[in-house]
């Protein structure tokens, strides 16, 4: 446990937007030029997802070590650290097209995208103030949809040749790193008085504050489905890789019109009432895309619908649990949504894909749909804690 020196200068904030737009795009373009590379060369959706699933185990393996490394390290190593692991895969993935090596290549990117995402989001989290942290969450997670959003028009670079959307990631991603190394300042953080709290603090973190850290699973889930299996859905459903390049960006700018809006409801109205509507909401949208079929207006409105309510999920969730939790117990809850996020990043692109092969094109929609419309109410069981209510030894 620790507590952070960081003075919350503006240009430093400014930079961990950069680097979150970064990983956004890398994460963007990835998962669905991957997907359709593996599904023209006949790879079964199964199969398809299980390897885009390689990227989330990694992430995972990083969220068990997230806390210790950034005490070791501090955030500026840990996020050229983790930059570095992002970008050396890109000029391989074109060069060795073997799926058993593309495992392996997805894994260490997963890696790379968990620990500069830790490191940027617990900065964001330690320095903000309270009544202004769902604008300020919100404003990091509209860089993360920018650049989510921005990734899979790298589809369209594949007419100039299958390495050229890596390679323009590469030099992209150098840019940032560069700017990290020269601007950013090296700080440490520092250990706190309740350096020795028992590893009890992540099971109490998700006991007082499982309904503010369960966005983050949804959040994953969401993401990492909609990358890796809707490309495989709108070939099924007769839409052209053009299309698809089209509408998936829609998800991430349905977030960007209202991750902010909605973090300043949020500040004013409670984050538990926004989290129950949008996910309530969220979820009638994507319900509803199997019934848009090959309507390219319809199925774009719905995708920008869901993604403005849901696209906040993640940073709304770490707002929350902010403002419930004990500080000391913050770092720990920040893992324990990490964590959350991998889980529904592995799970979905198997289910999914499973789904598709086995029961239809459309069903993982009607899945992500009603997990989150199942999610919006069940805000109607859960009650916070009040502050004499924490135990903390």
């Amino acid at each position: 446990m620790f507590k952070s020196k960081i003075s919350p200068s503006t240009f430093n904030y400014l930079i961990l937007i950069t680097v979150i737009v970064a990983a956004g795009i890398s994460q963007g373009l990835l998962l669905p030029v991957l997907s359709i590379f593996l599904e023209q060369q006949g790879v079964s959706p199964g199969l398809n997802g299980l390897n885009a699933a390689a990227l989330y185990i990694g992430s995972f393996a990083m969220t068990l070590a997230a806390e210790r490394l950034l005490g070791v390290l501090g955030f500026k190593k840990l996020i050229v650290g983790g930059l570095i692991l992002v970008m050396l895969p890109l000029i391989l993935f074109p060069y060795f097209p073997d799926i058993k090596i593309w495992f392996v290549l997805r894994l260490i990117v997963g890696i790379g995208d968990s620990a500069l995402h830790y490191a940027a989001q617990l900065w964001v989290l330690l320095v903000t103030a309270p009544e202004k942290r769902g604008r300020y969450i919100s404003l990091y997670g509209m860089s993360y949809g920018l650049g989510f959003s921005i990734g899979p028009l790298g589809i369209k670079l594949l007419g100039y040749g299958d390495a050229v959307p890596f390679l323009v990631l590469f030099v992209g991603m150098a840019a940032v790193l560069i700017l990290v190394l020269m601007k950013q300042p090296d700080t440490k953080p520092e250990k706190a008085e309740h350096a020795h709290f028992p590893e009890r603090r992540f099971r109490r973190s998700f006991a007082w504050a499982w309904y503010a850290l369960l966005p983050a699973l949804l959040y994953g889930y969401m993401e990492a489905g909609m990358n890796s299996n809707f490309p495989v859905y709108g070939l099924r459903v007769g839409y052209d890789t053009d299309q698809i390049a089209s509408l998936l960006p829609f998800i991430g700018i349905g977030g960007l019109f209202l991750q902010l809006p909605l973090g300043i409801l949020s500040d004013r109205y409670g984050r538990k009432v926004i989290l129950m509507i949008a996910g309530m909401g969220g979820g009638l949208a994507f319900m509803l895309v199997p019934l848009a079929g090959t309507n390219f207006w319809l199925t774009l409105v719905l995708l920008l619908i869901a993604g403005g309510l849901v696209g906040s999920f993640f940073s709304l969730g770490l707002a929350y649990a902010a403002d419930i939790l004990p500080k000391v117990l913050l770092p720990a809850a920040n893992v324990v949504a990490s964590f959350h996020f991998t889980i529904g990043s592995i799970v979905a692109p198997n289910l999914g894909g499973q789904l598709i092969n086995w029961v239809s094109p459309g069903s993982m929609f009607t899945m992500l749909g009603c997990l989150y419309f199942i999610f919006g109410v069940t805000g109607l069981l859960f009650r916070r804690k009040r502050e004499a209510e924490f135990v903390l030894k």
